[in-house]
C-alpha cells in the first residue's frame, strides 16, 4: 500500500510489465499490522479493489485464475492480501485462486510477524484453494548455494552479463545484505514455470486447474511444496546442461526445496512434475519408475503422479524442472510458526497494537491458531498412516 515503495517499480526496469491504471496505493502501509491491511484498509478499498479487478477480468477470453503473491509476516500482505481472497471468492465462486505466500524466516526483523502469519493462516485455510509456500531462509540458503558453485568454479562458466540475479543486488553483494532481487527472481521463475502451459506448446500440456483437481485430494490439505531444478537456471550463468535424470533426483532432495523441508522422508498424498525443453514422455516415465521406490505415498495413492510436458525451456537452457508436491513435509513450518505465535502470545505482547482495530477481539487469534492446530492435527493423522503396509489391491479383471 506505500506510495513510495510501488512508484519505485514504475521508475524501474519492469515498468512496462504492470499496468499503472490498475495500481492501488495508500500513502502509507499498515505498519506490520494484520488488523489495519484486513479490516482498515480492506473495507476501505473493497469496491476499488472490485472495480479493477471486473476490469481485468472483462479482457479475458478464458479466466482460468488469480494469482496471490504476498508475504505472511508484514501487515499488507497478510491482511489486505488475505482480504482480497474472501472477495474474490465471493465475487468470481468459480475461479480457482492461486497463493505464493512467502513465510517469515526465525530470524525476521518483523517482531509482529507471528501473529500476522496465524491470522493470514485461518483465512489461506477457508479461501485458498491451492498455497505454495515459500520461506525467506531457503531462497536465502539457494542463493548462497549458487554463490558458493559460482566462486568455486565448480560452474566453470561466465555470468551471463545483466542478469537478473546478479544486478546490484544480487550473488556478490556482501553477505550482511540479503540479496533480494536473486530471491524474487526465484519465486519469479517458479510462476514462470507454473503458467508455462498455458503460454508455450506442449506434447502434454497441463491446466492450472487441473494441477488443484490432481494435487489437492481434501479441501484442507491444500498447501504444495515447490522445487525448481536445476540450480544454474536461477543462477542465469552460461554452463553445459547436467545429465537429465540428475534433475530429476535433484527436486526431490531437501537442499530445492523452497520451503525448509523434507519430502523424501515424509509422505506424499500427490506430485506433479512440471518440465520445459527437450524432454520426452520417456524421459519422464523412467525417472518416476527410478525415483518411486525411495518415496512413500499414501497407500490409496501409490500412482498420484501427474506430469507436464512443455517444448520451450527457460531462456539460454535445454531443459528445467518444477516439482509441486502435496506432502506432509510442510508440517514442520506450521508447527514453529505456532511455537513462534504462543511465545508472543502468552505474554500478551503487542496485543493492543491489534486489539485497538475496530472489529478485531481477541477471539480472533484464538480461533486463528485452533484453525491452525487442526490443519498440524490433520498432517499428523496422514503421518500416522506412513508405517501401514500398502494393500496390494486385487485388480478387476475383464471379461472376454
Amino acid at each position: 500500500m506505500e506510495e513510495g515503495v510501488v512508484n519505485e517499480i514504475l521508475q524501474g526496469p519492469l515498468r512496462d510489465v504492470f499496468d499503472s491504471k490498475q495500481l492501488i496505493t495508500d500513502i502509507s502501509g499498515s505498519g506490520n499490522n494484520w488488523a489495519v491491511g484486513h479490516k482498515v484498509f480492506g473495507s476501505l478499498y473493497q469496491e476499488k479493489i472490485l472495480e479493477k479487478l471486473r476490469k481485468s477480468a472483462e479482457h479475458c477470453d478464458c479466466l482460468q485464475c488469480f494469482f496471490i503473491i504476498h508475504s505472511m509476516g508484514g501487515g499488507t500482505g497478510s491482511g489486505l492480501g488475505t482480504f482480497l481472497l474472501k472477495v474474490l471468492k465471493d465475487e468470481f465462486p468459480e475461479v480457482y485462486r492461486f497463493v505464493t505466500s512467502i513465510y517469515p524466516s526465525g530470524e525476521d526483523d518483523v517482531i509482529t510477524s507471528p501473529y500476522n502469519s496465524i491470522l493470514a493462516m485461518k483465512e489461506l485455510n477457508e479461501h485458498a484453494d491451492c498455497v505454495l509456500p515459500i520461506d525467506n531462509q531457503s531462497l536465502f540458503d539457494i542463493i548462497s548455494k549458487i554463490d558458493l558453485m559460482m566462486n568455486s568454479g565448480k560452474l566453470g562458466a561466465a555470468i551471463k552479463p545483466k542478469s537478473l540475479v546478479t544486478s546490484s543486488t544480487g550473488v556478490f553483494k556482501k553477505r550482511q545484505e540479503k540479496p533480494f532481487d536473486a530471491m524474487n527472481n526465484i519465486v519469479a521463475n517458479l510462476l514462470l514455470n507454473l503458467t508455462s502451459s498455458a503460454r508455450f506448446e506442449g506434447s502434454l500440456n497441463m491446466d492450472l486447474n487441473e494441477i488443484i483437481m490432481n494435487l489437492v485430494p481434501f479441501p484442507q490439505l491444500h498447501y504444495l511444496v515447490s522445487s525448481l531444478t536445476p540450480l544454474y537456471t536461477l543462477a542465469d550463468v552460461n554452463i553445459p546442461p547436467r545429465r537429465l535424470d540428475q534433475m530429476f533426483s535433484d527436486a526431490f532432495s531437501k537442499d530445492h526445496q523452497l520451503i525448509r523441508a523434507d519430502p523424501k522422508h515424509s509422505l506424499y498424498l500427490a506430485c506433479a512434475l512440471m518440465v520445459r525443453g527437450n524432454v520426452q514422455i520417456s524421459d519422464l516415465r523412467r525417472n518416476i519408475e527410478r525415483l518411486k521406490p525411495s518415496l512413500q505415498f499414501v497407500s490409496w495413492n501409490q500412482e498420484g503422479w501427474k506430469t507436464s510436458l512443455c517444448s520451450v525451456p527457460p531462456v539460454g537452457h535445454s531443459h528445467s524442472l518444477l516439482a509441486l508436491a502435496n506432502n506432509t513435509c510442510v508440517k514442520p513450518t506450521f508447527i514453529d510458526l505456532r511455537e513462534r505465535f504462543i511465545r508472543l502470545y502468552k505474554k500478551k505482547a503487542h496485543l493492543h497494537h491489534y486489539l485497538q482495530i475496530e472489529g478485531m477481539e481477541e477471539s480472533c487469534f484464538t480461533e486463528a491458531v485452533s484453525s491452525l492446530s487442526a490443519l498440524i492435527q490433520e498432517y499428523n493423522q496422514l503421518d500416522a498412516t506412513k508405517s501401514m503396509p500398502v494393500e496390494d489391491l486385487p485388480r478387476l479383471n475383464i471379461a472376454m
